[in-house]
């Protein structure tokens, strides 16, 4: 809050407005998520999940849980690094390279597991074929015995603000069936940004 003297009166300042507007749209954002993710899941059998990127790390912002007995769980709230999560590369991917190699230099590359990509070029490589295919794929990369896939989701001026996954199993997420639910994912990844008003960017042929 601001206080001018001339009226005697507190008003809401920059800094209030901007934190404010920040929260309406994320509002925004998940409203009208949850019944894509709703869809998403009914289509794929697995549970979808909406995330932003919150400093080095996705935070998690919703979630519809696949009514299956073994599912993935990251309540709204859950934080996970951006290199070791299919959301988390699908944003990564679509930052420029010296903000994404300032994330790199500060948090560093943690292992998790024998497949977390550790090395700037084992990431730098995964995120070239992130772009080239839409989407990302965490391999066991951050829990052993679970896959993911993530599409980025973006704003009116083309930026990827959020991204939207399915996790699951391996036992029923195989890499076949992971590619099948790229599609679903990239469709409802498109499907969001058009709701917000997004504009998908127009990628340079290779």
């Amino acid at each position: 809050m601001e206080f001018t003297p001339d009226d005697l009166r507190w008003h809401i300042g920059a800094h209030a407005f901007v934190v404010g507007a920040r929260f309406l749209r994320r509002t925004s954002l998940v409203e009208r998520a949850r019944p894509i993710m709703r869809r998403l899941m009914e289509a794929t059998g697995e549970t979808a999940n909406l995330g932003i990127v919150q400093g080095s790390a996705v935070l998690f912002v919703s979630q519809v849980e696949t009514h299956a007995s073994i599912r993935a769980f990251f309540p709204p709230g859950t934080l996970s690094p951006l290199h070791a999560s299919g959301i988390g590369k699908a944003l990564l991917a679509e930052m420029p390279a010296e903000r994404l190699d300032r994330v790199i230099a500060t948090n560093g590359l943690a292992t998790f597991t024998a497949k977390t990509l550790t090395t700037h070029k084992a990431l730098a490589d995964d995120l070239d074929r992130v772009r080239a295919r839409g989407h990302a794929i965490d391999d066991e990369e951050r829990t052993d015995g679970m896959r993911c896939v993530a599409a980025a989701i973006f704003d009116v001026h083309g930026e990827a603000v959020a991204g939207i996954s399915v996790s699951g199993p391996i036992t029923r997420m195989s890499l076949e069936t992971t590619t099948r639910h790229a599609a679903t994912v990239m469709a409802a990844a498109g499907e969001l940004t058009d709701a917000i008003g997004g504009a998908r960017p127009v990628r340079a042929p290779a």
